[in-house]
C-alpha cells in the first residue's frame, strides 16, 4: 500500500495543479465533470501503456530496463520543478478552450507523467489493477478539488504543488535506485 501510495502521490499532486489552474481560467461545473473524466482515463490508461513498453524493453533491456523506469521518474520529477511558467500558462489556456480531437491532445499531455509510472510499476511490484483503479480515483478527485479550488488557492499555492510533485517523483526514483543497490524491499 505504501508503495502505491507514493507512486499516487505526485500524480494527484500535478493533477491538482493543473486542474486548479484551469480553475482560474473559469470553466463551467459541466466542463470540469468532462476534463475530470478524461483526465480520470489518460491518467489510469497511460500507465498501463508505459507498462506494456516497459515490460517489452525490459525484457530486451533486461536489468538496463530498471535504470531507465528510475531514469524515466527523475527525469519527470526535474521536469515539474523547472518547467517554464510561460510554457504552462500557454499550455493551460489551451486546455481550458479545447474541444473535440484537441481534448485528446489535452488528455495525452497531462498524463505523459503517468507514462512514466507505468514504466515503474512493474518495478515497483505494485499489483496493477488496483493501482490504476487508485490512479483512475485520484485524477478525477484531484482535478475535481483543483477545479473548484483554483481561483481561491492562488498561483503560489498551484506552483508549489507541481514542484513538490517533482520532488516526490524524485524521491521515488531514488528509493528505487536505492533498492536497486542494496537488499531493501520496496
Amino acid at each position: 500500500m505504501l508503495k502505491l501510495l507514493a507512486v499516487v502521490v505526485p500524480l494527484a499532486l500535478d493533477t491538482f495543479a493543473v486542474s486548479a489552474a484551469l480553475g482560474v481560467a473559469g470553466v463551467t461545473a459541466q466542463r470540469r465533470i468532462r476534463l475530470g473524466l478524461l483526465f480520470a482515463a489518460f491518467e489510469a490508461g497511460m500507465p498501463l501503456v508505459g507498462l506494456v513498453v516497459g515490460a517489452a524493453l525490459g525484457s530486451v533491456l533486461g536489468a538496463v530496463g530498471d535504470y531507465l523506469a528510475i531514469a524515466a521518474l527523475a527525469s519527470l520529477g526535474v521536469y515539474l520543478l523547472v518547467a517554464g511558467e510561460e510554457q504552462e500558462e500557454a499550455r493551460i489556456s489551451r486546455f481550458a478552450v479545447a474541444t473535440g480531437p484537441a481534448l485528446i491532445v489535452v488528455g495525452l499531455s497531462v498524463s505523459l507523467d503517468e507514462l512514466a509510472i507505468g514504466f515503474a510499476l512493474g518495478l515497483t511490484g505494485v499489483p496493477v489493477v488496483p493501482a490504476l483503479v487508485v490512479i483512475a480515483v485520484q485524477a478525477f478527485v484531484a482535478a475535481q478539488l483543483g477545479f473548484a479550488l483554483g481561483h481561491r488557492l492562488g498561483k503560489t499555492v498551484r506552483d508549489g504543488a507541481e514542484r513538490l510533485a517533482g520532488v516526490a517523483l524524485l524521491a521515488v526514483a531514488g528509493l528505487l535506485l536505492l533498492a536497486r543497490f542494496t537488499s531493501i524491499p520496496l
